[in-house]
This record gives C-alpha cells, sequence and structure tokens, in this order.
C-alpha cells in the first residue's frame, strides 16, 4: 500500500509540497522529513559552496531546517520553497562564514591550471570494475577542489547553476542579485575552471559534493530529535533512525 505521504499521481506536484508544508507547520515530523529528504542535496551543495567544508555545512543544513520550520507557519509560497530555504542556508552558511573570520580566495589563485592528472583519468577512462570508481573519485574530488578555489561569489553560483541546474532567475531570487550577475557570475566561474569543465564529463558535474543516503539520514535524525525537543514536531517522522 502505498505511503500516505506518496506524491500523488494525478494532482500537481506544487499541491502535494503545499500540503507537506501545511501538515509540517502543525507539528507533523513525517511531512517534514519528507520536505527534508527532497530538499536535502541542494541545501547541502549551497551550504558547501560557501563553508567549503562538510561537516560545516552539515551544520549549517541543520540549522537552516530549523530556522525554516519555525517559519513554515509564515510562508506565503511567494516564492518557490526550494527558493525560500536556499536563501535560508544561505543566510546561516554566510554567518558562519563571518563569525569563523574572512577566508578571501584571490582571482589568481583561482585561474591557476588544475591537475593535468584530470585530463589523464578522463581522457579513457574503464567502463566498469574498481578501476573505474577509482578514476571517477579522483575525477569528482579534483574537480571540487577547482571549485572549492573560485572566489566566493563565483563559487556559489556556479553550483547553483552548473551541478543543481536551477535558472538563472531563480539563482537571481534566492541571492537576491540581478539576473544579470549570476549570468556573468557563472561565466567567468566556467572561463576559471574551463580546462577542468573541458575534460570532464557531465556525470562528473553532477557528482559533485556527492550526498549520500548516509548523510541524509544523519541531517534527517538531527533535525528531527532537536525539532522534537523543542516541541515543533508531533510526528517521528516514519522509518527515520535516531540521532547518534
Amino acid at each position: 500500500m502505498p505511503s500516505e505521504l506518496s506524491p500523488p499521481s494525478g494532482p500537481p506536484a506544487a499541491d502535494f509540497e503545499a500540503e507537506l508544508v501545511a501538515r509540517a507547520a502543525s507539528g507533523d515530523g513525517e511531512a517534514f522529513t519528507v520536505l527534508m529528504r527532497r530538499h536535502n542535496q541542494l541545501l547541502f551543495r549551497t551550504a558547501r559552496s560557501i563553508l567549503q567544508n562538510d561537516a560545516d555545512a552539515e551544520d549549517a543544513v541543520q540549522e537552516a531546517y530549523l530556522r525554516a520550520w519555525r517559519a513554515l507557519g509564515r510562508y506565503r509560497a511567494e516564492s518557490r520553497l526550494s527558493t525560500w530555504l536556499v536563501r535560508i542556508v544561505v543566510n546561516e552558511a554566510l554567518g558562519r562564514r563571518r563569525r569563523a573570520g574572512p577566508l578571501t580566495t584571490p582571482l589568481e589563485s583561482a585561474m591557476d591550471s588544475p591537475d593535468p592528472r584530470v585530463r589523464v583519468a578522463l581522457a579513457d577512462p574503464p567502463e566498469d570494475g574498481p578501476e573505474a570508481s577509482v578514476a571517477r573519485r579522483e575525477v569528482r574530488e579534483q574537480l571540487e577542489a577547482e571549485i572549492d578555489r573560485l572566489p566566493e561569489g563565483f563559487r556559489t553560483v556556479f553550483v547553483l547553476r552548473a551541478v543543481e541546474e536551477m535558472s538563472v532567475e531563480e539563482i537571481a531570487e534566492t541571492l537576491e542579485i540581478p539576473a544579470a550577475t549570476v549570468r556573468t557570475r557563472h561565466f567567468r566561474a566556467r572561463n576559471l575552471l574551463r580546462t577542468t569543465l573541458e575534460s570532464a564529463a557531465p556525470a562528473p558535474l553532477r557528482s559533485a559534493y556527492a550526498f549520500d543516503g548516509e548523510r541524509c539520514d544523519r541531517i534527517v535524525a538531527r533535525v528531527l530529535a532537536r525539532a522534537r525537543a523543542e516541541g515543533l514536531a508531533v510526528g517521528s517522522g516514519t522509518g527515520v533512525p535516531e540521532a547518534p
């Protein structure tokens, strides 16, 4: 039997999302669990593009979810839920970045050539087996390292546009900058990453800042644990493990 919170086949996805938001705003932990699992990768990649550290990005995502849950009753769907959530996690990540002190990336440093081993690994990758897995991981890690070296404004726009494939308009609304600025930053980021991107296939780019099931479960469990402690959640979030 399908879950009560499974996306319906008939009504638009927006209606299902609106139902989840309404239920979560009333304290339904299972509904908010579904929302988290639908947005976890997007929010993690966004936070990671700003903080450049996996653990810090996870913490920022968890805090952003709690801030969002507390404010769900005031959410009016004037923008897409994903846009609203990304804006919250951007503000959370930027706040953490400011408190940690400046960590600027000089433009000259970002323009350095990438490791030539990336081009070798991508030129003739084996199709199957452990060697293919190792090659893909090396390519992904090198690509992530190159993205991390971009100046902050370029990096976040690039991740949202090229990795998450958000529209220019969505990014402009999320980051509260003109659409022309989004296009300019994305263009310049691609130029800075030109050598790496010319070598990399679309698959490694889409796999940047991988978000596996274990990390997803961990974030969901910790948010639910804190939400229950605060009295935000009255549901348990079916099938979600307890926070470690």
